[in-house]
């Protein structure tokens, strides 16, 4: 596993690098500073802040360019490594091609930041808060140099509030940084990503609704709701009932859109379904959908977001014998680092989230 860091000045990118070498076993590699610009946001800071102690320098492994960095870990693929030299986007998408590569960003809010650089300052009236934005905002915002496109590519997002390393160290312990669904996204994850994708072609007026078809691991169909081939585009107008914006279950006798789910189950046909075909969607299936998934011998339904007919759609399918759950990502792309930190739970497989 190979992870790199990116992140604002003082956001937490070299405490995230020690943690991972001290408590799981990564190599920390870098690049020479005489030949990275990734070190600019370091250099022209007093005091050189944020940059490692002279005793994690000497653990760290020095390479003269990216290519040499890349070709060392690649041979050495199944070993731990993580980077906080990231100079340009060029670099970042060289790194990004190996699929044991993981991007992790960090951030937290700039007043914090600047506490943090003048807690390390032993001259703290050297930099006044207007300089120090004035610096955050080259490091992430300069056409040529800034990070924030690198930021904004990132698998995972942290937010990092924490009031201490010994904080910071326990709340990383709870996100599993390693889980390999990282790297590698699930069946479920891939294919409901597909569904999501699918959505995106939808002009329903109401909701975007995405559906995807699956038998053996193989995707069958797509399907996103609309108005039926030949007839004016929802959006364009042309289903009167999306547009006059009537409640959820409201007015479906007027519908013209198709759903997600019927255009999949028409595209593939009764023969391609049958046999275990799975039906990936974004939102929960309605009533009248829920039927002829059943009809079409759709063995298991999987869901992402809930719909105001759930409890009805999951009465069908319990007395038809399709299984029906929702899908939960195992990993999120946004983690807060703090005293008040977010408690994830999975309460009757729906995803709930509360302050602790």
């Amino acid at each position: 596993m190979f992870i790199g860091i990116c992140g604002s000045i003082c956001a937490g990118k070299r405490s995230i690098a020690r943690y991972l070498t001290e408590h799981h076993g990564f190599t920390q590699l870098s690049l020479d500073s005489s030949s990275s610009p990734s070190s600019k946001d370091l250099t022209t800071l007093p005091n050189g802040t944020d940059r490692p102690s002279s005793s994690s320098s000497s653990t760290q492994t020095v390479f003269t360019t990216p290519d040499d960095l890349l070709d060392h870990v690649t041979k050495r693929w199944t070993s731990r490594f993580v980077t906080v030299d990231l100079p340009t986007p060029s670099v970042l998408s060289l790194y990004s091609r190996r699929p044991f590569f993981l991007l992790i960003s960090v951030d937290a809010p700039l007043l914090l930041r600047y506490q943090r650089f003048i807690s390390r300052s032993p001259s703290p009236s050297d930099v006044s808060l207007e300089s120090f934005v004035r610096l955050s905002d080259e490091q992430l915002y300069d056409p040529l140099s800034g990070l924030q496109p690198l930021i904004a590519t990132s698998t995972v997002r942290l937010l990092n509030t924490s009031s201490s390393l010994a904080h910071l160290y326990a709340t990383l312990g709870k996100l599993d940084l390693l889980d390999p669904n990282r790297l590698r996204p699930s069946w479920d994850a891939y294919f409901m990503a597909l569904a999501s994708l699918a959505a995106q072609r939808s002009n329903c007026m109401k909701r975007r609704v995405g559906c995807v078809l699956v038998r053996e691991k193989r995707v069958i169909s797509t399907g996103y709701n609309g108005t039926p081939r030949g007839l004016l585009n929802c959006g364009e107008g042309g289903c009167g009932r999306c547009n006059a914006a009537q409640g959820s279950g409201h007015g479906l006798a007027t519908c013209l859109c198709l759903h997600a789910e019927e255009n999949a189950l028409l595209e593939a046909g009764r023969e391609r379904v049958s046999g275990g075909a799975v039906l990936y969607c974004d939102t929960c299936p309605c009533l009248t959908c829920s039927i002829k998934i059943v009809q079409v011998g759709i063995t298991e339904v999987v869901y992402s977001q809930g719909y105001s007919m759930d409890g009805d759609t999951a009465a069908v399918f319990r007395e038809a014998g399709v299984r029906l759950r929702q899908f939960v990502p195992v990993s999120f792309l946004f983690f807060p680092l703090c005293n008040s930190c977010l408690r994830l739970e999975v309460q009757d497989g729906i995803k709930t989230e509360e302050s602790c």
